[in-house]
């Protein structure tokens, strides 16, 4: 599951290039582990999870990126995402400092090319109904998203 860190994103980058890069990464990281992710998918409870993807067994993973400590620092609603996912973790560059990370969640570190699942994410199963209602949900964004339509919330 765990593979080399990734060799990193050039120092010179902007912040929407840092955010875009470890997503594409995190993306492809996910697929690895089996998982199929969406972007920018907005929960039931109005927050925007920057990835969501789910699995072959329908477990749900929701990965929040960072581009940067400062954007780790004004944003706290991490905990937010949790009611919505099994598993949750942040995805970062090789170049953000780690050890300012919560250690509760999974880690990802990632680059526009790939990355690696340094730190597994804690499994929290989700009650059946949500779990339920959730992959459904996530079923027709995606289809909606596959026929053109620029969704990006959860109808549950």
């Amino acid at each position: 599951m765990n593979s080399p860190s990734p060799p990193g994103i050039d120092p010179t980058a902007s912040r929407p290039e840092v955010t875009a890069a470890v997503t594409r990464g995190a993306v492809r990281v996910f697929r690895g582990l089996g998982y199929v992710a969406l972007a920018e998918v907005t929960l039931p409870n109005a927050r925007r999870a920057d990835l969501m993807a789910i699995s072959p067994r329908g477990e749900l993973f929701i990965a929040e990126v960072k581009s940067s400590l400062e954007d780790f620092r004004v944003d706290r609603k991490w905990r937010d995402y949790l009611d919505y996912c099994d598993r949750f973790a942040f995805a970062v560059s090789p170049e953000f400092p780690q050890h300012e990370l919560p250690q509760e969640p999974g880690l990802l570190v990632c680059d526009g090319f790939g990355g690696a699942l340094v730190r597994e994410a804690p499994l929290s199963p989700l009650a059946g109904s949500r779990r339920k209602a959730l992959t459904i949900a996530f079923a027709r964004l995606a289809a909606l998203r596959a026929s053109g339509v620029l969704a990006v919330d959860l109808e549950v």
